[in-house]
């Protein structure tokens, strides 16, 4: 759509899209192509994106113009892949469309307000996914069953203390612990009969599998301070996921 380009604008716009997609765990190379692809569907071709996890810097030279410099820090990330698909997908209509400014802003807003799952089918969902992994490393089907619970709870404490915003890794480390407690409470009392199968299959919801692959990815793709830097925060996920269980676990071959 031909418009009079305000440049201070586009750059704003083209620095929220990025910002969304790095909030909701999309991988570097991602974010810094489509803001490029943004900015130079408006006509601006000289543009330079540095984005890590933490931070994203555009610079943008308009023909003609001034050099406009925006930077953004990101303070909280998470993986939400239906997120990354329609900012994917505003990109592309973007690049294709030149909408107006306050056409992409309604979709970006669209976007992040649209509903998460509700609570009772987040619990359901993390007590599933530990039955069928115990299953799957081997547990029987009362381990399973037992496992449940594990599932549910993980899903329970992230949720209450996200509400208190509570650092991740005390929240990883709290939810391997409960997780661990009650795998030896089912096995104590004589439900149970595995307390290892049902601790790794219900702190495989925990485990940080996204942020590695899109870690592994970025370095290849040549990002390798991005890449490094989410490496290094999935290895903190999984040295507080061990830290919690192995403290429970070593209690408990400790006094009985």
């Amino acid at each position: 759509m031909d418009q009079h380009i305000d440049h201070q604008e586009l750059l704003d716009i083209a620095t929220r899209v990025g910002v969304s997609l790095l909030q909701n765990g999309a991988e570097i190379y991602r974010v810094e192509d489509s803001i490029q692809r943004i900015v130079a569907a408006y006509g601006v071709k000289e543009v330079d994106v540095f984005a890590v996890p933490t931070t994203i810097i555009v610079t943008i030279n308009p023909p003609g113009g001034k050099t406009l410099t925006k930077t953004k820090r990101i303070y909280s990330r998470s993986t939400d892949l239906d997120r990354i698909y329609r900012l994917n997908d505003l990109s592309f209509d973007i690049v294709e469309e030149r909408p107006t400014f306050e056409e992409i802003e309604q979709r970006l807003k669209a976007i992040a307000s649209q509903p998460v799952y509700p609570l009772p089918v987040q619990v359901f969902a993390c007590a599933l996914a530990a039955f069928g992994f115990t299953l799957f490393f081997g547990g029987n089907l009362m381990d399973a069953i037992c496992s449940l619970t594990l599932g549910a709870a993980i899903r329970l404490i992230g949720y209450g203390m996200d509400l208190f915003h509570t650092n991740g890794f005390f929240i990883n480390t709290i939810s391997s612990a409960v997780t661990a407690f009650l795998a030896v409470f089912w096995v104590e009392i004589g439900v149970a009969d595995h307390i290892d199968k049902m601790v790794i299959g219900a702190i495989m919801n925990l485990v940080p599998g996204v942020a590695i692959t899109n870690s592994m990815r970025d370095i290849i793709a040549g990002d390798l301070l991005a890449g490094q830097a989410k490496l290094v925060e999935a290895l903190f996920i999984a040295t507080a996921i061990a830290l919690g269980a192995g403290m429970v676990l070593s209690l408990h071959r400790l006094f009985f």
